[in-house]
């Protein structure tokens, strides 16, 4: 498993910790003491670890190899699950699935970035960045959620949209600007859910929606720290100090009020225990789900509006704080 820096302390001591437990266990000693405080003492410092992490920190877990992606919630939240293929204008686009599936026994539409554990995986997935085909066919999916009256869940986790040049000669920019105007006059509940990285872009073109929830380790950003820090300081070194600068985890942005919930991931991270992860995930989303459900057509257009519309806050000349 990839190792984090930051882990290091609880990883020795887990270390010892395993060799007290087979010392024990070939000697046949008594050592119930000494492992009992060395349980103990991982314990504290896996709290004091997790309990303080930096944004830089929780970019990192965010970024971790082993951490659940989409299809590992749509097979642990969800059931039934039917994917779907194909934006009908090009072709499919395997870092973006998507499909029916239940969630709590009821009926919605999934969609989100796919990323992958191996390079062959990975290939097929993009790394997790969607070409223009991935985001003209999750909107073909949105409004087959709307034809039938279903709740469309979104699940985030990408770098950002692809830049490549076929990317750009079929239109990335026009395909994700589409999806931005579309999304915001769907007239089902919309639920977008950032898994692990949530990238300029790429990431707001499923984005847009009634209810956007984080993990609690995952971030949602404008531009990536390393991109930031190699713009202000000129050298991505200083990426952590970006990360800390541009407020974009998820106890940051629910302070700010741009995002609606957080979701607890366990001690050490989504990629210690993906069930339990998945488990909470599914029980955030119902809660939202039932709340969502209880509104009319119009007051869900409305308030859908009225939340993006009140992103940010403009300070006026006669303001006493404003620079102009």
């Amino acid at each position: 498993m990839q190792l984090l820096e930051f882990e290091k302390p609880a990883v020795d001591l887990e270390r010892e910790l395993e060799k007290l437990r087979a010392k024990s266990a070939s000697q046949n000693i008594d050592m119930s003491d000494e492992i009992s405080m060395m349980e103990s003492k991982l314990a504290e410092t896996r709290a004091h670890i997790y309990e303080n992490l930096t944004p830089w920190q929780r970019v990192q877990i965010a970024r971790h190899t082993n951490r659940p992606f989409m299809l590992d919630y749509v097979s642990l939240a969800f059931t039934d699950f039917c994917e779907l293929h194909g934006d009908r204008h090009i072709g499919d686009d395997a870092s973006m699935p998507g499909g029916f599936a239940r969630i709590g026994g009821r009926r919605v539409v999934v969609i989100g970035h796919q990323k992958g554990r191996d390079t062959k995986e990975n290939l097929k997935r993009n790394f997790g960045s969607a070409h223009p085909e991935g985001y003209r066919k999750a909107l073909r999916l949105m409004k087959l959620a709307e034809k039938f009256g279903l709740p469309v869940i979104t699940l985030i986790d990408t770098p950002g949209a692809f830049p490549g040049i076929g990317a750009e000669e079929r239109n990335i920019a026009e395909a994700i600007a589409y999806n931005l105007r579309e999304m915001m006059l769907l007239k089902v509940p919309v639920i977008a859910v950032v898994l692990g990285e949530g990238g300029s872009g790429g990431a707001l073109g499923i984005g847009v929606a009634d209810r956007v929830i984080m993990l609690e380790n995952a971030y949602y950003s404008v531009i990536s720290p390393e991109g930031c820090a190699a713009i202000l300081w000129k050298h991505r070194k200083h990426a952590p100090e970006a990360a800390e600068a541009m407020k974009l985890v998820a106890p940051d942005l629910r302070k700010l009020g741009l995002i609606d919930d957080v979701i607890a991931e366990p001690i050490g991270g989504a990629h210690h225990d993906h069930q339990s992860t998945a488990d909470a995930f599914q029980q955030v989303i119902l809660r939202h789900l039932e709340a969502l459900s209880a509104l009319s057509t119009d007051k869900l257009l409305e308030t859908r509006y009225t939340k993006f519309r009140n992103f940010g806050e403009w300070m006026g000349k006669d303001c006493k704080n404003s620079p102009f």
